[in-house]
């Protein structure tokens, strides 16, 4: 058994840590700690003594930790066994990173999703190299900067995906103009992501995305690019005049189409390009192009906004249900097949949740409470039940409606002078049927 005399370590750049290939010592022997790491004494797996960077004579008074296990005897050139580690405490900054597959990210402006891909570098160095050599190293001899690459790639891309997708939405950055915001996000991925190394005593450094593409050609890309024309001409021209032009538009096809409508038609686009047209034309020309009968007298003269049910996709028994109306999942809850833990999730939201978590959800998972008394007023309402917008609506047919179970405080209402669609729970009116029960109102008296 040849004793060493002499133990030091060259590390290559690549390398992070290293175990000495000899474990027969002996007291007396030098020991060279190159600048820029940190060298460990290692017996039976625990870790012992540790020595910076310079050179040492290797002294039962410099190792005591290891002595206190081996009984070194004292004096002379006793020699023992232990290994010996050492770790590398370079910065390397030129790691490479990249996504494998296209990563999906809703554009927050224009409610689109568009596939992207993203690439970059980051850097790294060791900065707790003991708790380093605890959760990394194992019975490895060596371990090199490759494998800290192929180990949290993974880990890294999957909080990158989920990063990105909150940091847009969060900013309200549209993917057309994402690569003007890339040393924002760096830095915000860069603080996410570091709390993961920082886990095996490693600290990322500098990590930057260089680039989010999308291939020209998509058609989500394309269909993006359409829709921020649109909002470029009308926040130009105004909400009316692109209306006006729009009318001009379909006024010049329906005047090319064959019959006394198109004739009639192009005849009145012709005098109005020149003179402009009266409201004699309008309501002649809409005779042609509107082939629906007439709105009977008695038939309200405004129409409400048109209202798009959201749906959602559900995590059931490992399997994504998409699709999901309101209704849908209320029959999956009464049934028994969902309830306040069930992972759901809808267009705009970052990530999955609870099913409780959502307001438009929760109050199925609670009693509902009795109606409250009517009031004397009697608007009508327009309601969305079951998929199907049903207008004319009284308040005493909403009663009803809450008494039988076919409407709650998250059906879709809207009634004349309101801007938009409203949960009933909202509207004050029908927010007190469902407070509390009440028995029925006389009718009003005529």
């Amino acid at each position: 058994m040849a004793l060493i005399d002499v133990v030091k370590c060259e590390l290559h750049d690549y390398e992070l840590c290293v175990k000495f290939p000899s474990e027969d010592l002996r007291i007396g022997s030098q020991l060279v700690v190159y600048p820029s790491q940190i060298a460990f004494f290692v017996k039976g797996g625990q870790i012992f003594d540790e020595f910076e960077a310079g050179t040492y004579t290797l002294k039962t008074s410099n190792i005591p930790l290891l002595n206190n296990i081996i009984n070194i005897p004292f004096g002379g050139d006793s020699p023992f066994q232990a290994e010996v580690w050492f770790v590398n405490l370079t910065t390397k900054l030129d790691i490479k990173w990249g996504t494998n597959s296209e990563i999906q990210l809703e554009d927050p402006k224009y409610n689109i999703i568009v596939p992207v891909r993203a690439f970059g570098q980051y850097g790294m160095r060791i900065v707790d190299p003991k708790l380093f050599l605890k959760t990394l190293m194992g019975n490895m001899t060596s371990f090199e900067v490759y494998k800290v690459n192929q180990y949290f790639k993974g880990k890294m891309l999957s909080q990158l995906s989920s990063l990105i997708a909150k940091k847009i939405a969060q900013d309200n950055i549209s993917i057309l103009e994402i690569n003007t915001h890339l040393v924002d996000m760096s830095e915000y991925c860069n603080e996410e992501i570091n709390k993961v190394f920082t886990k095996y005593g490693i600290e990322l450094q500098e990590f930057s995305i260089m680039s989010i593409n999308v291939p020209e050609d998509d058609p989500s890309l394309i269909k993006l690019k359409d829709a921020k024309d649109l909002a470029a001409r009308l926040k130009i021209a105004g909400k009316d005049v692109y209306q006006m032009e729009r009318s001009f538009d379909v006024l010049d096809t329906a005047a090319g189409n064959e019959g006394t409508g198109g004739q009639m038609i192009g005849i009145g686009t012709g005098l109005g390009v020149g003179v402009g047209v009266g409201s004699a034309f309008g309501h002649m020309a809409s005779h042609f192009i509107n082939t629906n009968p007439p709105t009977p007298a008695s038939a309200p003269a405004y129409q409400p906004p048109t209202y798009q049910e959201p749906t959602y996709f559900l995590m059931i028994n490992g399997q994504q249900l998409a699709g999901q109306t309101l209704q849908n999942i209320r029959d999956m809850v009464t049934q028994g097949i969902m309830n306040g833990e069930t992972m759901v999730w809808k267009s705009g939201m970052v990530q999955w949740s609870k099913a409780s978590s959502m307001n438009e959800l929760a109050p199925l998972f609670f009693q509902q409470a009795p109606p409250p008394p009517m009031p004397s007023h009697e608007p009508t309402y327009f309601v969305f039940i079951n998929g199907q917008q049903v207008g004319g609506q009284t308040i005493y047919n909403l009663r009803d409606l809450i008494n039988k179970g076919d409407m709650d405080g998250e059906t879709m209402v809207w009634k004349s002078g309101m801007p938009q669609w409203a949960k009933a729970s909202d509207v004050p009116e029908i927010a007190s049927l469902l407070s509390q029960q009440a028995p029925p109102m006389l009718p009003p008296q005529m």
